[in-house]
């Protein structure tokens, strides 16, 4: 046996310690336990004593709290009537989806819409994109094969339909219209996303297009079903490259295996949770009509932690600068599976959507996110960032929390979840419906599967579109319910895109419908709100100023917006900021930071009025 060391303790000491230990422990407890039963007989004489009889004199009825006239005529929303006005601007779409009953899923996403001045004209030109008949299927002659369409505005909110020629009537399965200047010409030219292969169309001007996509080397994959885009600088060079969002592996085969069926109904639309996830793609610009696909190198590609399977099941994106580094990072909501945000690191990417708190709702779950877009709420410019999601699921809310890195989904607080919990979203995107100088949101609704009523009979396939008019900090919930007219009829609405497209300063709405007309709703407000908007030039290739913003001052508001055309669910919108001021009549200051970087201020001349900014001119 070991001998024990002088400095080392023996077990009977160990005994010992313990024994005066719990001795010393035992004796303050009686003592607390003491204590404890007095304080409690003590309480309970307390609330059990007689009461005192005391006379209370009667007292003057107490007064109401009330808000002045004016603050609570503020919290009240205007009327914001909305007309549909389709037929008699001139525009007779109509959406193929291909469908002939065998219920394949991207029959029921619909295709989107882009607002721009494809003819540099200086009003919103409008872009249809179309889908197709399947090639495998014997189709009734009449059934003719679609096209996209192409509507040249007149100036005055009415429409020329100036597809043949256009280089634009041909024939795939097209989901979403990405515009963008990729060559620097000034003209903005058009990738279309497709089911197979995508295209990119060169801008020639005088409303005519060259398919490049060859030469650009962006068709992807003919398995491919890309659902979105956007244009953007990735890599501080100046030039605009191309994201594309890619949804699910998809095949006739596959969706026939995935089989998703409702009782009562037999093979049905479903979400995609049976389908594989794939991979995006980022295509970096070489500045000579060429793109090199560079996802895997820039951190891209995401895949399963468990399967090493592709994750992203993406059917929106947002180019933004979250961390206001300078730099566009890129936020992706996925369908049923966690949203990614993209930090971008100089032209390499993390994927930090957990982290950031934007992957998942309140409860740690993923939702169907598809429509998307982003603001800056309030005077302490919160970050907001919006997603539509599917029937039963709140539109989220995530909003900034102290650093431009952190977010909360606050949409049941705000106004939004409730009302918008049994919609299913797709096209969402914020905009000043009244020009008050506050950002209001509008998100496009419908189901997925037409008889959805006899299953659940709270649901319906058509879907009325809603309205949130932004009330301000100092109301309760920032948003409410708004919006009158025609904007109150039902549609299986998917892609959702503003402009004004009459010249008289507010925000028109345009909406896809699957399989059927999209809706032209023209603004009728009458608010008498004041407004400016601000279109952007420079030198180089990214001459609209893509991912530039543009800061509006007055003596008691800021307002910052972002130029970037890309938004809301298979949608593009002119590259401009609208300002509503709403009846101040100061001329405001405007700051603009370009995409380089730098700063220029300039003064407002008068308001009501659409100003060019040139950056070649601008006031240093």
């Amino acid at each position: 046996m070991t001998p024990v060391e002088p400095n080392e303790c023996h077990d009977d000491e160990w005994v010992a310690t313990d024994d005066r230990v719990i001795a010393t422990a035992a004796k303050w407890s009686v003592v607390v336990i003491v204590l404890i039963i007095v304080l409690a007989g003590l309480v309970a004489w307390l609330f059990n004593r007689p009461a005192p009889s005391v006379a209370i004199p009667e007292a003057a009825p107490a007064a109401v709290a009330r808000l002045p006239e004016d603050s609570a005529a503020a919290m009240t929303p205007p009327e914001l009537p909305f007309t549909d006005i389709t037929l008699a601007s001139g525009i007779d779409f109509v959406h193929e989806n291909g469908g002939y009953g065998l219920k394949l899923l991207p029959e029921t996403m619909g295709s989107g819409a882009a607002f721009a001045d494809f003819d540099a004209d200086g009003d919103p030109d409008l872009l249809l994109v179309n889908g197709d008949l399947w090639p495998w299927h014997d189709y009734p002659p009449e059934r003719m094969r679609p096209t996209h369409k192409l509507y040249l505005n007149r100036g005055d909110g009415r429409f020329i339909d100036a597809t043949t020629g256009s280089g634009l009537e041909t024939s795939f399965y097209g989901t979403a219209p990405v515009v963008g200047d990729f060559n620097g010409d000034g003209l903005p030219d058009v990738f279309i996303a497709a089911v197979g292969e995508n295209r990119l169309f060169r801008n020639m001007g005088g409303g005519r297009f060259d398919d490049v996509t060859d030469s650009a080397g962006v068709a992807g994959s003919g398995s491919d079903w890309s659902s979105c885009g956007a244009f953007f600088d990735a890599d501080g060079d100046g030039d605009l490259d191309l994201f594309v969002c890619n949804y699910v592996e998809w095949s006739r085969e596959i969706d026939l295996a995935v089989d998703y069926r409702l009782t009562g109904i037999g093979r049905a639309f479903g979400p995609p949770t049976n389908y594989a996830g794939t991979h995006n793609r980022l295509y970096r610009n070489n500045g000579d009509g060429t793109f090199d696909d560079i996802s895997q190198a820039a951190g891209i590609e995401i895949v399963h932690p468990a399967s090493g399977q592709p994750e992203g099941k993406a059917l929106a994106i947002i180019p933004v600068d979250i961390n206001e580094d300078g730099q566009l990072d890129l936020v992706v909501a996925n369908d049923t599976v966690r949203n990614f945000l993209y930090l971008n690191r100089g032209g390499t990417f993390d994927e930090l959507g957990v982290e950031t708190g934007v992957a998942f709702d309140p409860d740690g779950h993923a939702t169907g996110a598809m429509g998307m877009d982003t603001t800056l709420l309030g005077v302490n410019r919160q970050r907001a960032i919006g997603m539509g999601n599917f029937a039963g699921e709140m539109t989220s809310l995530y909003l900034s929390q102290g650093t431009p890195e952190l977010f909360a989904d606050q949409s049941a607080t705000s106004g939004i979840g409730p009302p918008s919990r049994l919609a299913l979203t797709f096209g969402l995107f914020f905009f000043d419906a009244d020009l008050d100088g506050r950002p209001d949101l509008f998100q496009a609704n419908g189901h997925l599967e037409h008889e959805i009523h006899r299953v659940q009979p709270g649901q319906t396939y058509a879907q009325p579109p809603q309205l949130f008019w932004n009330c301000g900090d100092q109301c309760p919930r920032r948003f409410l319910a708004a919006g009158s007219g025609d904007l109150a009829q039902p549609l299986a609405g998917r892609a959702a895109a503003y402009a004004d497209i009459d010249g008289d300063g507010d925000l028109d709405v345009l909406v896809t419908r699957v399989g059927g007309r999209p809706v032209l709703l023209r603004n009728d407000q009458q608010t008498g709100h004041r407004w400016l908007r601000v279109r952007l030039e420079q030198d180089g290739p990214n001459r609209a100023a893509i991912g530039a913003t543009v800061q509006m001052r007055t003596s008691d508001t800021s307002e910052t917006q972002a130029i970037m055309p890309t938004r809301s669910y298979q949608a593009q919108i002119l590259p401009a900021a609208t300002f509503g001021l709403g009846r101040r009549a100061e001329q405001p200051e405007l700051i603009v930071t370009w995409p380089d970087g730098t700063e220029s201020r300039h003064a407002v001349p008068e308001l009501d009025r659409e100003l060019v900014i040139q950056k070649t001119s601008m006031e240093r």
